[in-house]
């Protein structure tokens, strides 16, 4: 079976092959057998050999040919060219009767005729059916390209790509930081391999499972392990691969992917991406005759119609579940709905430990601090850290890879890679060191704020420094005083410039955007605004989905709009007042960071707790109420309080790797400024 599907998509290429040699070979005998002796004359050397009676017989020809064949009496020698006695010359139609009397006077031996010229029936072919078979070769060659070669009739089969087992296997064991998604998959699996378990207490094996979470967190990884698991049929196809050019391709697909699946059961289909072809019907400009409306239509058929037993589930993987069709959502078609969100600590130990494996790690490498360091990275995130590593191992010619490479390598993947080569001039330096030492400043200096873990002016990125406000442990929630400390110390640097320098740069510009999404946030989906309540305005505004939502307008009025930008301004604004006081009740602390960031360029967390020794911190803020009437309890907690035992630090928070900023920076990026809480994220900006 290997060796006969290459035969058949050889087929047709070499049919076509051989039609279009036996047509230049036809032309090249044409030409051959079209060739009868006469040699070809100047008019006037045939209007004087006739004049000399040198000429034996003669024949005239008409039509599309006009020239007379003549038969000498001795060979005609035409300077150093021996022409023979058989020659030829045209004449054009201006001259025919002179040529007809030349021929009449000469009255040649063996006479004279004439003749109309007609084209061969081999000529007539080719000329009229030549084009017709160069078209339609054309055509045919640029459908085999476009479809893979040889399947020029097989637009509607399905792309999808069958597991190899005997190719190298990815198993459940090759999984680290997902646990509660492998053991729902594993479970999958189980319901192929011994379907009966169920069928015995009436359970009914689920048709879909739709792996969701953010890019980089192993949503594909997962579903090559359970092609590496099952010993099934496993199919695997792109949600873009359904959708082509032509018409109903896509649906055609998809009923030949589920009708092979079938054919094969048990058997699991994987669709990565599946967004592409599974988003929200009638959110696009082609409406309802939208091709890939047309393949999902197909696709909800199709899962409505798996008999119960034959044993087909369908796994598909996306990351914007916001926008899929609410149909596909639905129980019946993805059963469930398995969420593979960034690892905890736990997690990324295990990822780290998986991707180390064959790496040479120094011996005082403690891959447990590098887990605690790498809050909100993904799976791709860590894997990439290791391999940076391994690079930059490689890279200064050692074997062993140290702490001071996996230290660099993360700094790598959050802000990208130093700029060795951009020149700062003192002042720069010097404003740069103050900007980012703001930042470190009012971070230390607040009651609710993640520790400070480096501080450095060093160009990295698009940055020209950054600090790092890092947490010391995951957290699923962050309260409204460690949102207002985050507005705070992300204005820090601006504080800084404008009250040191007396003047601001383009440098706190990125800052200005990260406070401004979480002052937004609190104001308008986690109802911390006094004067607009607990209201939620304008959910999704981040991420617009413009097939769903180009049409809608604003959710709320024109006044609450004003309100909405008051309320953020006055944040920030607030945040900047507590900054200011941080820095000017803490200037002498500032200037020595300044003189040891000039110095080292760098600061690890040891030596800021050292700097930060003597900071003053910040009074704790009165407690918030979103209506001054309610009264305030003031009872024990029940069951204890962790905050007092101190098994949950209170500087604990959620954080995000924001995007790289868009305007000029010469003075740094700032702290770790995430957007909104709800998007975790690694937790290191500069």
């Amino acid at each position: 079976m290997a060796s006969s599907t290459p035969k058949k998509k050889r087929t047709l290429p070499g049919i076509a092959l051989w039609i279009i040699l036996a047509l230049v070979l036809g032309m090249v005998l044409f030409s051959l057998l079209g060739r009868d002796g006469y040699q070809q004359i100047d008019t006037e050397q045939g209007l004087t050999l006739l004049s000399e009676g040198k000429v034996e017989q003669a024949k005239i020809i008409d039509g599309n040919q006009q020239r007379v064949d003549l038969v000498l009496t001795e060979p005609f020698v035409d300077g150093d060219t021996d022409k023979g006695k058989q020659v030829r010359f045209s004449y054009v139609t201006a001259r025919g009767e002179a040529v007809v009397q030349a021929v009449e006077e000469a009255d040649p031996a063996k006479g004279y005729t004439d003749e109309i010229a007609t084209s061969s029936w081999w000529t007539t072919l080719l000329v009229s059916f030549l084009p017709l078979l160069l078209f339609f070769g054309l055509f045919w060659f640029l459908i085999m390209n476009a479809q893979g070669g040889g399947r020029a009739m097989q637009f509607g089969k399905s792309k999808a790509k069958l597991f190899n087992k005997e190719s190298p296997k990815v198993t459940f064991a090759d999984v680290a930081g997902a646990e509660e998604a492998v053991e729902e998959l594993d479970e999958i699996k189980q319901f192929l391999v011994d379907p009966q378990k169920y069928h015995a207490v009436g359970a009914k094996i689920p048709k879909g499972v739709l792996l969701y979470g953010p890019p980089g967190t192993g949503k594909t990884l997962l579903a090559r392990a359970v092609a590496g698991e099952a010993n099934v049929p496993f199919y695997s196809i792109s949600g873009s691969d359904f959708v082509e050019m032509f018409v109903g391709v896509g649906a055609s697909r998809v009923r030949d992917l589920f009708n092979t699946a079938k054919e094969n059961s048990p058997a699991i289909i994987f669709i990565d991406e599946i967004d592409a072809v599974g988003r929200h019907r009638g959110a696009g400009m082609g409406g309802g005759h939208d091709e890939r409306e047309q393949t999902l239509n197909q696709m909800l058929v199709e899962m409505d119609g798996f008999d119960e037993n034959q044993n087909v589930i369908l796994i598909a993987a996306t990351n914007r579940v916001d926008i899929l069709d609410p149909a596909l959502l639905r129980p019946g078609r993805f059963d469930r709905q398995i969420a593979v969100e960034a690892p905890d600590l736990k997690g990324r130990l295990h990822i780290l430990t998986v991707h180390s494996q064959g790496k040479p790690l120094a011996p005082d490498v403690d891959l447990e601090v590098v887990a605690r360091r790498t809050i909100g990275m993904s799976g791709a995130d860590l894997a990439n850290v290791l391999n940076e590593a391994a690079l930059l191992t490689a890279r200064s010619g050692n074997q062993i890879i140290d702490n001071r490479a996996l230290d660099e390598a993360i700094d790598r993947v959050s802000m990208g890679p130093q700029r060795y080569s951009k020149v700062m001039s003192d002042r720069e330096r010097q404003m740069t060191a103050y900007h980012e030492g703001g930042h470190a400043l009012v971070a230390a200096a607040l009651n609710n704020s993640a520790p400070v873990t480096k501080v450095t002016i060093l160009p990295r990125g698009r940055a020209g420094g950054y600090t790092m406000v890092v947490p010391t442990q995951d957290r699923n929630y962050q309260s409204r005083n460690e949102l207002l400390d985050r507005l705070a110390y992300a204005m820090g640097g601006y504080a800084v410039e404008e009250g040191i320098f007396h003047d601001v740069t383009t440098g706190p510009g990125s800052d200005l955007q990260n406070a401004t999404k979480i002052a937004r946030t609190m104001v308008m989906q986690l109802g911390m605004s006094e004067r607009l309540g607990q209201v939620s305005y304008g959910e999704g505004q981040d991420e617009v989905f413009v097939g769903m939502q180009s049409g809608q307008g604003p959710q709320f009025s024109d006044e609450t709009a004003q309100l909405i930008d008051e309320e953020v301004r006055r944040l920030i604004s607030r945040a900047l007042d507590e900054a200011w006081s941080v820095i000017s009740e803490n200037r002498e602390v500032l200037d020595r960071l300044v003189l040891e960031l000039l110095e080292k360029e760098t600061l690890n967390e040891h030596e800021l707790a050292e700097i930060f020794r003597d900071v003053r911190k910040r009074p704790l803020r009165e407690v918030w109420q979103s209506s001054q009437g309610r009264p305030v309890f003031h009872d024990p907690l029940v069951g204890g309080d962790p905050a007092a035992t101190g098994s949950e630090s209170s500087d604990a928070g959620e954080y995000v790797q924001p995007g790289p900023p868009e305007l000029p920076h010469p003075g740094g990026e700032g702290p770790s400024i995430p957007g909104a809480p709800r998007e975790p994220g690694p937790g290191e900006q500069g």
